[in-house]
Order: structure tokens, then C-alpha cells, then sequence
């Protein structure tokens, strides 16, 4: 039978599996609602209400507590999609609010309550009984991972189609509160600069819960300088994002009154991929295998550790340049071209050894092993999309607005670098931790 009244279920495991319910939700909703062909309203409010039932679902199945659990998930991320929910509550006029708003708010918590509540009945009949407890910390970690991710997608996005100065205020949007503007009236650029300007909201927050976690839970108690780090890099991030559009601290909707600024716009791309960055090595520390990984030893430990790190660098380097040829003109561009192109072979021939020695030479090692081998997929992705992008720009020469096919291999690639930039650091840390210079054996602690 259901535990349908039973105590309050883990708060670590309602966290993460609301924040990757919500995660999931803006998903599918940004990808349905883009330009210029967006899905029917009912069938992305269909997808939509099945990921709360499935987060309630996932939730009822893993812990135990059936539909507390599903309801406590469903109630989380229907708070946590307010943060774009007040789009439809908006009235003509900045601070307006219509008068829907006094049962749309309550019915949005409620139906999210008893969608969750459904899915975790649901669940909690189909439990599987786990050999080992799950790692809500590490969840919670890589959903923010993902969504870091997704944001760098959606912000590529907006660089492809020259939308970054689509919204002329901030932290404001054309005077509304940036949680308030009218959804009807996201098209076009907008749509895509004001949706990244939500889903950096949502990383934020997501990082400062994530941060709140790190403090509360045991296993994250080592970590927690590294946490605070990714927390003060987002709040940075954000405010280059802004700056970037300003040039100063003012709320004038006045475009003659703001300074849009080139170098912040490159700034805030490649600061973007550093905190991703943190994300990547926290979700390695926190992850189960780490604590009881055991230290091999090896002559070459140290020469692979450093490797694994010029590798991350070299890629890093690969990113800045990446970001300048995105947002200087081409005609000012062929020189920087040419060496994006120039030490993107190096980064190939890096990756290429790195992860050789990785895969092959240290194939008795699970997480090395694994990781070299990714290596060796997404690198020769990251090539092909690489030369897709150079030859989607030189068939444009410059003149019109990018196609689709461009602005997607664009957005594919910056993408795909990112997912290859977490990769490098990965490898990186778990290099560190499991490999021992002959000299100094120990096992790992």
C-alpha cells in the first residue's frame, strides 16, 4: 500500500528532483515557444504538466514516502516556475497586474501539488529497493550543471541572431520587472534575450540552494569554499550579462542613455564557461566514487597531471578566441580567424593525447578510462561543427541576418566546447585523485 501520510521525505531529495523538474519544464517550454513556428498552447501545456507528474513519479519511486513526496516535488517547482509564471499576469503597463492573478497564482501551486502528489502515488507502488542510498547532493549539483549548460545554449543563441541588445534596460525589460514582462510580447529578439535573462535567474537561484545544500549536508562540508566560489562567480556572471547591455548601473529605457559594451559581452561568454567550470569539479568531488576512489600508482602520474591541466587551459584559451570571432565584425576578424582555426588544431592534438593516455594507458582505471573515451567523441564533433560554423560565414559573407542551419551549427558548437571544457576538467581532477607519483604510495583517503 502507498505510504500516502508518512513523515516528511528527505529535503535534499525534494530540492533536487524539484529543481530538475523545473529544470526539464524550461526546457521543453523555451525549445516550444521559439520563433517564428512555436508548438499549439495545448500541447506544450500537455508536455508541460507530464514533467510535473513524472517529477512527482520519480520522486514517490525513489523515496519511499509516495505522495508526500510527489506533492511536496510538484508544490516546489510550481513555486520555482513563478519566476516566468508572472509573464501571464502582467498587465499593459509596467507594474500592472491583471486581475486573473488572484486564483492563476494559487490554481498554478495547487495543480503543480496535485500533479506531484498523483505522480508520487503512482511511484511509490513501483519502488525499487536500492542497495545503496542516493547522492541528493551530487543530483542537486549536476542539475545545476545542466542548467548552466542550457544557458549557455540560450545565450548562444542570442549572439548568433544578434539579439543581444534586443532589451535596452536592465535588471528591468522595457520597465517591467524582468519576472513580470508580458509573454505576449517576447518575439522576435526579445524573446531570445529576455528567456536567457530568465534562465540565468533560474541558475542563480539554483546555485544558491545548491550552495544552501553544501552547508546542510555532511558530504558537502569539505567543498564548501568551492560552492561559495561557483555562488559568487554566478552573481558576477550576472552582473557582467547586465553591465554588458548598460555599461553602468541605471534603470533608463532611454538606449541614447546606455553604453553597450563589446568587451563585457566577450567577458561575460568565456566567465559563463569558468563557472561551468566549478560546476564540473564539484560535481566530481561530491559524487559517490570519489570519496572511496583508490590511488594507483604510476611514473607517469605526474606528466598526465599535467597534461589533463594544459589541456583545460589550452581549451579555456580556445573559448576566449571562440568569443572574440562571435562578437567582433568579420571584416576585422581574419586574423583572429585564423588562429581560432590554428589553435584549434592544437587543442585536437592535446585532446587527442590526453585522452589516449587516459583510455589506453590507464584502462584499469573505471573514471579515466570512461573519460578518455568521451574525449575521443566529442573532440572530432567539436572539429566538425567548428568548420560547419566557418563555412555557414563564409557562404554569408557578412550580408543578412544568419539562417537557421548557421545559427544552429553555432550554437551546436559553443555548446559542444562547453560540454568538451567540463570533460577536460573532469579528467583533470580525477587524474589528482587517483593517480600516485611512484614515490609517495598511499592509498586515497
Amino acid at each position: 500500500m502507498p505510504d500516502s501520510i508518512s513523515p516528511a521525505p528527505n529535503r535534499g531529495a525534494i530540492v533536487a528532483l524539484a529543481f530538475a523538474t523545473t529544470v526539464a519544464m524550461w526546457a521543453v517550454g523555451y525549445v516550444c515557444r521559439i520563433p517564428p513556428a512555436p508548438v499549439p498552447s495545448p500541447l506544450l501545456l500537455a508536455a508541460l504538466l507530464a514533467l510535473v507528474f513524472a517529477g512527482g513519479l520519480v520522486a514517490g519511486r525513489t523515496t519511499g514516502r509516495g505522495l508526500v513526496a510527489g506533492l511536496a516535488t510538484g508544490l516546489l517547482a510550481a513555486v520555482l516556475n513563478m519566476l516566468i509564471l508572472g509573464s501571464l499576469l502582467s498587465g499593459n503597463t509596467p507594474g500592472a497586474i491583471t486581475p486573473s492573478a488572484i486564483w492563476w497564482l494559487p490554481g498554478a501551486l495547487a495543480l503543480g501539488a496535485g500533479l506531484g502528489a498523483a505522480g508520487g502515488w503512482f511511484g511509490a507502488r513501483g519502488r525499487i529497493e536500492r542497495s545503496r542510498e542516493i547522492n541528493w547532493l551530487w543530483l542537486l549539483v549536476v542539475v545545476d550543471l545542466l542548467a548552466t549548460g542550457l544557458l549557455i545554449g540560450v545565450g548562444g543563441l542570442v549572439t548568433s541572431w544578434e539579439a543581444g541588445l534586443a532589451v535596452v534596460d536592465w535588471p528591468n525589460s522595457f520597465g517591467y520587472n524582468m519576472f513580470l514582462y508580458p509573454l505576449s510580447r517576447m518575439t522576435g529578439g526579445i524573446y531570445y534575450e529576455h528567456a536567457h535573462r530568465l534562465f540565468g535567474s533560474l541558475v542563480g537561484l539554483t546555485t544558491l540552494v545548491m550552495v544552501f545544500r553544501f552547508f546542510r549536508d555532511p558530504r558537502g562540508r569539505r567543498w564548501r569554499t568551492l560552492a561559495t566560489l561557483a555562488l559568487v562567480m554566478v552573481v558576477i556572471q550576472g552582473l557582467l550579462g547586465g553591465l554588458r547591455v548598460t555599461g553602468k548601473l541605471t534603470l533608463t529605457t532611454d538606449p541614447s542613455q546606455v553604453a553597450p559594451s563589446l568587451t563585457l559581452a566577450m567577458i561575460h561568454g568565456v566567465f559563463g564557461q569558468l563557472f561551468l567550470s566549478v560546476l564540473a569539479m564539484l560535481a566530481v568531488v561530491t559524487s559517490s566514487g570519489w570519496t572511496g576512489a583508490t590511488a594507483h600508482r604510476s611514473p607517469s602520474a605526474r606528466l598526465d597531471r599535467k597534461l589533463a591541466t594544459g589541456l583545460t587551459v589550452l581549451v579555456i584559451i580556445q573559448l576566449l578566441l571562440g568569443a572574440l570571432v562571435r562578437h567582433v565584425e568579420s571584416q576585422q576578424m581574419d586574423a583572429g580567424i585564423v588562429i581560432h582555426i590554428s589553435m584549434a588544431c592544437l587543442v585536437a592534438v592535446a585532446t587527442l593525447i590526453v585522452a589516449l593516455r587516459a583510455w589506453g594507458v590507464h584502462r584499469q582505471i573505471q573514471p579515466l578510462r570512461r573519460l578518455g573515451l568521451w574525449l575521443l567523441w566529442i573532440m572530432p564533433i567539436q572539429l566538425t561543427l567548428g568548420l560547419g560554423a566557418l563555412v555557414a560565414v563564409l557562404f554569408r559573407g557578412g550580408q543578412g541576418r544568419p539562417s537557421w542551419p548557421e545559427v544552429l551549427v553555432a550554437t551546436a558548437h559553443q555548446l559542444n566546447g562547453a560540454l568538451l571544457l567540463g570533460l577536460c576538467v573532469a579528467l583533470a581532477c580525477w587524474m589528482y585523485r587517483v593517480l600516485e607519483p611512484p614515490e609517495n604510495p598511499r592509498q586515497a583517503s
